[in-house]
């Protein structure tokens, strides 16, 4: 059971992983989080909104430059994920 579940959370860390690069980015807030208070995060990390899903927490956008997903992670972003990897399972 803990190989079957180390493989799973292996497989799913290599798909979500954001490829050097990439313009675009998921950004997972906490779930708690309403609609305003990730859009006022991403903001806040001058991040440009693409479009958000259908989880309030969980939105696609632009970082501004290099240091964009850093400024995200200090705005509360929890993971950054490739947005080609949710785009079927989370859109609006």
């Amino acid at each position: 059971m803990a190989l079957l579940i180390a493989s799973f959370v292996g497989v799913a860390a290599l798909s979500l992983q954001v490829h050097p690069g990439r313009e675009i980015v998921a950004v997972a807030f906490p779930p708690w989080w309403s609609a305003q208070q990730t859009m006022l995060a991403a903001a806040s990390a001058d991040a440009a909104l693409v479009r958000t899903t259908s989880l309030s927490s969980l939105l696609v956008v632009r970082p501004g430059d290099q240091e964009g997903l850093a400024r995200l992670r200090k705005a509360g972003a929890w993971l950054v994920i490739d947005p080609q990897a949710i785009s079927a399972c989370f859109s609006q």
